[in-house]
């Protein structure tokens, strides 16, 4: 390629253009102390502004979390009353490890950009590379780490709170929020969220309303990508820890195979169609494996004892109790089927050896609550003082699978039980299924504002912006306006065994309707990650100052 190859920025960049490389530009991988540094200059750059030199009172930051601690940046445009709409983004990123050869320009969209066009020139590319670099060659699409997830959208959010701050009569109030860690735990909006009815009652605020301004991707023309979502889908992460009976690779039928009732499980539920939900027309993805292993170190000519699997299953109106269940039920019958194929396979091998005889065997299925009570009945409190102390200091670290597989191996053998036996439970945080249907006739006319604000902006900048009911990223969406039904936070705490990924929600939140307007893209997460400049920089900080305006000034 040659070396002056034109830059595909426009020139002159908007304003949510320039602040979106800006921003991209301080890394802020989760858990980084980059990410703990982001707020710091995020406050320092809204703190420039005229609005907030005037007003540096409506300018917060409020800890969240971690060490160095992570902070959740609030800025507040007021204007004539108390209705109050939120906006809301996380400013953490995804690794920058698979940028290989060119991790030092991941945060450097413009050198970035050019680089990759080179790099993908001179080599053999399969197809989504041949698309990659069509698109950064069209001069449409601009890459970067966190540029498209979800820089671009913190920016539309500012560049459409300056505009409201300059208006004459602000119809009401504008809260801008930006928060931590949203690709480990939604650490930040679940602060966030606890902190905001002080902060409501602080500046005397009523909610009513909120737009999370995170990244959809579209391997077409964008029509997908230019959309409002209504919701946002639930992801639930159920385990199965099966126990089999260990035995030498040479005698066989002389143990259980945890192996073969594992591989049961999986067939039963990895990409099953048909445990799929359909709400409101759409289609829930299928569950996937995230995490398949026998739970042994080292090597030897033995049978594991323990199997471990986690599933991702994203859903559109199950509840916690439906999936736990429905799981359950599943686990069971994958045993028995795998119990009865073992049976089988010992019964012929013994017929044709001439001797021995096949075990008759069965199974269970417990629950991670009632493995855990009989853990304290068989152990005393001796038992349950040892589980508490390692649930409150996982060796796993941040990694939620392995802490969660760490207690249940704990616990199992606390309550000295052995195979065939599967526990099944939540082995991570639960991200609850949102909807505006749950806000009833509020949703309703907090839907049609939203709606009449993005068709105006679609016909201005003579496009398309699309209804869709579920965005369907795991999102900090799901406690944005969310408050957790008590009965389902319940059996979610006895059901996941790691406190730490249980959703501890306080009383008194406040509960609002809302909705997902945010840029648009290709491969967020990966190598050619990249954004749709004209939309994100020109159209969507457009249709956010409209739908806060329409919002605001509701007149119904």
């Amino acid at each position: 390629m040659p070396s002056n190859r034109p830059s595909t920025i426009p020139n002159p960049l908007s304003r949510a253009g320039e602040l979106s490389i800006e921003m991209t530009r301080w890394p802020s991988v989760t858990e980084s102390n980059d990410e703990a540094a982001f707020s710091g200059r995020l406050m320092a750059l809204l703190g420039q502004t005229a609005y907030f030199r005037k007003h540096p009172e409506q300018l917060l930051a409020l800890d969240s979390h971690g060490d160095p601690v992570r902070q959740n940046v609030l800025a507040l445009v007021r204007g004539k009353g108390r209705r109050c709409l939120v906006l809301a983004g996380h400013f953490d990123t995804v690794s920058i490890a698979n940028y290989g050869s060119l991790a030092s320009l991941a945060c450097e969209p413009e050198a970035l950009t050019r680089a990759l066009i080179e790099e993908l020139s001179n080599k053999a590319r399969n197809p989504a590379e041949d698309k990659a670099l069509t698109d950064l060659l069209s001069g449409d699409f601009l890459a970067g780490r966190g540029l498209l997830d979800m820089k671009s959208g913190l920016a539309a959010g500012i560049a459409a709170l300056e505009r409201f701050a300059e208006l004459d009569e602000p119809p009401g109030n504008l809260l801008f929020v930006a928060t931590p860690d949203e690709e480990n735990q939604s650490r930040g909006m679940r602060s966030l969220r606890d902190a905001l009815p002080a902060i409501a009652e602080k500046f005397d605020l009523d909610i009513i309303g909120g737009i999370n301004l995170d990244a959809s991707g579209d391997d077409g023309d964008g029509a997908e990508g230019r959309a409002i979502y209504l919701g946002s889908v639930g992801k639930f992460s159920p385990f199965a820890f099966v126990a089999g009976r260990p035995t030498h690779a040479g005698y066989a039928f002389d143990g259980v195979s945890a192996h073969m009732i594992g591989a049961e499980i999986m067939r039963a539920m990895e990409m099953n169609s048909a445990l799929c939900d359909e709400a409101h027309g759409e289609l829930s993805p299928a569950p996937v494996c995230l995490e398949a292993k026998d739970v042994r170190h080292g090597y030897e000519v033995t049978t594991p004892a323990h199997v471990w699997l986690s599933f991702n299953w994203l859903t559109h109106r199950r509840t916690p109790e439906d999936i736990l269940n429905e799981f359950r039920a599943l686990v069971g019958t994958a045993m028995r089927t795998a119990l009865e194929a073992q049976t089988h396979n010992a019964r012929r091998f013994f017929e044709r050896q001439g001797s021995g005889h096949a075990m008759a065997l069965e199974g269970q299925v417990l629950s991670y609550a009632e493995l855990h009570k009989l853990a304290v009945t068989h152990g005393g409190q001796a038992a349950a003082d040892r589980l508490t102390t390692l649930n409150q200091s996982p060796s796993g670290g941040e990694d939620p699978l392995a802490v969660t597989r760490q207690i249940v191996a704990a616990t199992l053998a606390e309550a000295g039980l052995e195979g065939p036996l599967v526990i099944v439970g939540f082995s991570t945080l639960h991200y609850p299924r949102v909807h505006l249907d749950s806000a009833g006739e509020e949703g309703r006319t907090f839907e049609r504002n939203m709606m009449f604000a993005t068709q105006k902006c679609a016909e201005r900048h003579r496009t398309s912006i699309k209804a869709k009911q579920f965005f369907a990223g795991i999102s900090d969406m799901s406690f944005f306006g969310h408050r957790p039904a008590m009965e389902q936070t319940q059996l979610l705490s006895s059901s996941t065994p790691c406190s730490a990924f249980v959703d501890k929600a306080p009383d008194g939140l406040l509960s609002y309707p809302v909705v997902n307007i945010g840029p648009w893209g290709r491969d967020y997460h990966q190598k050619w990650e990249r954004v749709h400049m004209p939309y994100a920089f020109d159209v969507l900080p457009d249709v956010i100052f409209e739908a806060a305006v329409a919002c605001l000034e509701d007149k119904s």
